[in-house]
Parts: C-alpha cells; sequence; structure tokens
C-alpha cells in the first residue's frame, strides 16, 4: 500500500511539473510575440490595419514578374503574377470561397488551399498567434548561439509552423511549416532587411527555399487602410 500511494505521489509529481512547464513555455512565447508586436509598430497601429497591399519582384521561368498581395480583415485576400503590366494568374478568396483566373476565366479554385483563411480575424499574423482561440503558440528553444528563440505554433486548423525571432530585436527571421493541408504552401520562409511603411516595420526580402531552389521576392511597394475594396474580391 505505501508503495502505491508513492508511485501515486510521484506520478502526481511529474504530471504537475509537465503541466508547469508548459504552462511557463506557454507564457514565454506569448512575451515574445507581444515583444516582436511592440518591434514592428506597436499592438494599437497593428490592430487598426484592416487593409494591407504590398508588391514583390521576383523571377519565375527566367522572367521578371511582380507578386501583388491583397488583404481584407477579416479574412478576404488576393495573390496575383503581374507580366509586364498584365495580370497573367490571380487566386482570392472572398470570405467563405476560393476561386482563380487563368487565362483571363474565373474559376472555382480547389477549396483545401484555402483552409487557412476560414478562420482569419487579422491581417498581421503575430495578432493570431496570440489569440488562444486560432493558435496554441510555445516556446520550444532558446539558442543564444545562434540568437534566436524558435516558437511552436499550432493553429486551430491543424498547420503546425515554427516561428523563429530575432533574440534581439524580436524581429521574425523565419517560418518554417512542417504539417500543412495547404498543398500549396511554402515550408520554409527566410525574411530580411526590414524597413519602414509609415509607422509599420515590415520584411523587405524574402527567400522562398524549396528542393527546386530558392526563390527570392523583393518587396518594392507596401501600404495600409487605403485604396482596397470589397470589390478586389469579388
Amino acid at each position: 500500500m505505501k508503495l502505491f500511494n508513492l508511485i501515486l505521489v510521484v506520478s502526481m509529481i511529474t504530471v504537475s511539473n509537465h503541466l508547469f512547464s508548459q504552462e511557463s513555455s506557454q507564457i514565454k512565447a506569448h512575451d515574445i510575440i507581444e515583444k516582436a508586436i511592440q518591434a514592428t509598430g506597436g499592438k494599437k497601429l497593428l490592430n487598426s490595419i484592416k487593409t494591407l497591399y504590398s508588391k514583390s519582384e521576383t523571377v519565375m521561368d527566367g522572367r521578371n514578374v511582380n507578386w501583388i498581395t491583397k488583404e481584407m480583415a477579416p479574412n478576404k485576400g488576393s495573390f496575383e503574377i503581374e507580366y509586364q503590366g498584365r495580370i497573367v494568374y490571380k487566386s482570392w478568396f472572398d470570405g467563405k470561397t476560393g476561386y482563380e483566373l487563368v487565362n483571363g476565366e474565373r474559376k472555382l479554385a480547389d477549396q483545401a488551399e484555402f483552409k487557412d483563411k476560414v478562420n482569419r480575424k487579422y491581417i498581421i499574423n503575430e495578432l493570431a498567434y496570440i489569440d488562444p482561440a486560432l493558435y496554441t503558440i510555445e516556446l520550444v528553444e532558446t539558442n543564444t548561439e545562434k540568437a534566436y528563440y524558435k516558437i511552436k505554433a499550432t493553429y486551430v486548423a491543424g498547420k503546425v509552423t515554427y516561428l523563429y525571432y530575432d533574440l534581439k530585436t524580436y524581429l521574425l527571421n523565419k517560418e518554417e511549416t512542417v504539417e500543412n493541408s495547404n498543398k500549396s504552401a511554402f515550408s520554409t520562409i527566410l525574411m530580411s532587411d526590414y524597413k519602414k511603411f509609415g509607422d509599420l516595420l515590415y520584411a523587405t526580402k524574402s527567400t522562398f527555399v524549396s528542393e527546386d531552389g530558392d526563390q527570392i521576392a523583393t518587396l518594392v511597394d507596401l501600404y495600409y487602410n487605403k485604396e482596397i475594396k470589397d470589390k478586389d474580391f469579388k
């Protein structure tokens, strides 16, 4: 009987320590992302962003093209490929359904590619990460040699992403998606060269890592809370 009681006590202590450690890592992760929010403009600014436009230059199949993204809170978004001033491809989500435009024809898209957008509530991802209704986050590593915090972010739709924040600046340097139902998503993205756009600090260089070779997109224009309308997602 004494042995049973001892085993029971040890088991309870082990479970208690595990829960405490897990809760502690969640609190630390939340604190790091709060500091990342502060570093990029502050919670008040980020919450005020209801639309966001970005235009990046990249190379696809040997051709210089532009990637154009438009977003509207809570969950509308579009992606366009522009070549020589003409939109050659577009996909968009109107808040409920995803579509794509190919050769000038509007088609219903593969809805699995838009699964992550259904529950989206914010334009800026860091606001979503600290919303417990959307994400569970935990600090899994502090690497002083390479100067990063590694946070595991698990989305309600099932996506699991590792976020790497700089140890000093708290800016996001890398996203590594390890589980994702969105089959078109890149698995690893490196972010660098942060610059100010108004009061918002944003990465201007994104490197999309893949087995076929890295693709670099350079941000050339970004603005928020102007010009984007509902009709952009019709």
